[in-house]
């Protein structure tokens, strides 16, 4: 079991301990994600999610207007924005105090969010690869951003994957990525290995077999499997069938050291966290 190693992020000027594990509810406002019980649309569904995620132990929000499965169709950035502008006003009157993160590759889209509605992280599926301002943009606005690997584009990254080794390219990736935004003078990095996202499900088991791996790089990594394909694949299901896999994954990953999860179940995830953090240090009485 790795040790937990201590991780601060600044938000805003207000420092975010992350040494102990911590939960990112999903909250989709798209037509077309994977799971379809995780799209919320109206009003009172946003806010509806919104509450759920906090009241069951979540720490921070995922934002994400633009469906990033295997051949999802391509949204134009004033969509994904006017999307995103919808939920984030109802987010901000429903929880005015949350963390919120964004999930959008776009630089312009990240920068409206946080300077219109405070969004305090940036989550880029891409590392920057589909939108060459997005390192510059988030060194300016200075606010921690999500690197997440991924192999190709949304439509073609699973159309045959192929690695000579998957956790070298990866580390190298992550290495010269990480220099390049240090050097911009982005401070608070956070790695995503990118579990589905150019990776046959042989590569998605590799990587969590191998997930302690990327610790070197001395950096918290966020690990999203919630109801993927390599859990409802390998069990012949579907994703309304995955959240026993995913805990067990959830599990093995806070085990090999993340530092949050990414998740559509939180109360699943919390519980989670709170058995490892159990297993690792004690509980905290006796009884």
């Amino acid at each position: 079991m790795s040790e937990q190693l201590p991780f601060f992020i600044n938000l805003n000027g207000v420092l975010k301990d992350i040494s102990t594990p911590q939960v990112m509810g999903i909250l989709n406002v798209t037509p077309d994600s994977f799971y379809a019980a995780s799209r919320q649309q109206t009003d009172e569904a946003i806010a509806a999610r919104v509450r759920q995620i906090l009241d069951e132990g979540a720490s921070m929000i995922d934002v994400g207007a633009y469906s990033s499965r295997p051949g999802a169709d391509d949204v134009s950035a004033d969509e994904e924005m006017g999307r995103l502008a919808h939920a984030l006003d109802i987010l901000r009157r429903t929880a005015p105090q949350a963390i919120v993160s964004v999930d959008t590759f776009r630089a312009q889209v990240a920068r409206h969010c946080v300077e219109d509605f405070g969004v305090q992280i940036i989550n880029d599926i891409s590392g920057g690869e589909l939108d060459a301002g997005m390192f510059d943009t988030v060194a300016r606005l200075q606010v921690p951003y999500i690197l997440m690997h991924m192999k190709g584009t949304p439509r073609t990254m699973q159309q045959a994957p192929r690695y000579d080794d998957l956790l070298t390219e990866m580390l190298q990736y992550f290495g010269r990525k990480t220099e390049q935004l240090h050097e911009m003078g982005v401070k608070d990095i956070i790695l995503d290995p990118g579990f589905g996202f150019g990776k046959t499900m042989s590569h998605n088991y590799e990587l969590m077999q191998r997930l302690q791996d990327l610790r070197l790089l001395g950096l918290p990594l966020l690990v999203g499997v919630s109801r993927k394909s390599m859990i409802y694949r390998l069990l012949g299901t579907q994703p309304e069938d995955a959240l026993n896999g995913t805990t067990v994954l959830n599990t093995m990953a806070l085990m090999k050291g993340a530092s949050i999860l990414r998740v559509h179940d939180v109360k699943a995830a919390t519980e989670a966290v709170r058995i490892v953090q159990a297993v690792k240090e004690g509980p905290t009485d006796n009884t």
